[in-house]
């Protein structure tokens, strides 16, 4: 299986508390999502990268075999994020022959298997395997070692999203139509909560 990098480094402005503290099914969003990554990976090596609240956020990540590090430019956007967990797994002992899956701690309804079915798909033609919704290509999304230059270059201020955009003929995608549930305002936290998913 391969590496994952799961980003919580954000300061939830919109949300005025932090969204990876939030509580789902009797679960932190970041718990939940950790434990995903960590069940997924399947002993690969999973790197949780905060930001704005490291010390908050190391409660919920005890116990789990996860390595944690703190993006000191977290400010400057989601590609800066991505890179400082790239860097952390690339100090790792092991090398990243199986690639590198990237998830954000706000989607809940992300799935183990979910993130199996990525790793699976990618092949060396078509080396990123993205999750579809709302007509987009979006996270998580598995980057094989092939398209891990690209992530290496990835501009501080770019998501994955921007990649997927000006490489599309790398890309082969699988339909995640829950991954457009995301919390990054009251409101969908209070619609989430509502859901019956």
């Amino acid at each position: 299986m391969s590496a994952i990098i799961l980003l919580a480094a954000g300061s939830s402005s919109r949300l005025g508390q932090p969204k990876q503290l939030l509580p789902f099914k009797g679960k932190t969003l970041l718990r939940r999502a950790a434990e995903t990554a960590v069940e997924a990976a399947a002993g690969a090596p999973v790197v949780v990268v905060t930001g704005a609240l490291h010390e908050e956020l190391l409660p919920e990540l005890v116990g789990l075999p996860v390595m944690v590090v703190q993006c000191k430019q977290w400010q400057a956007g989601m590609g800066a994020s991505i890179k400082t967990g790239l860097q952390a797994l690339e100090m790792h002992a092991r090398p990243l022959r199986g690639g590198v899956t990237v998830m954000l701690c706000d989607q809940p309804f992300v799935t183990t298997s979910l993130l199996q079915q990525l790793a699976a798909a990618a092949t060396p033609g078509q080396p990123i395997a993205a999750s579809q919704y709302n007509e987009v290509w979006g996270v998580p999304v598995f980057f094989g070692v092939e398209a891990l230059p690209l992530l290496r270059l990835l501009p501080d201020a770019a998501g994955a999203a921007q990649l997927l955009r000006q490489h599309p003929e790398l890309v082969v995608s699988l339909p995640f139509p829950l991954g457009a549930v995301d919390v990054d305002t009251p409101e969908q936290y209070a619609a989430l909560l509502a859901s019956p998913g």
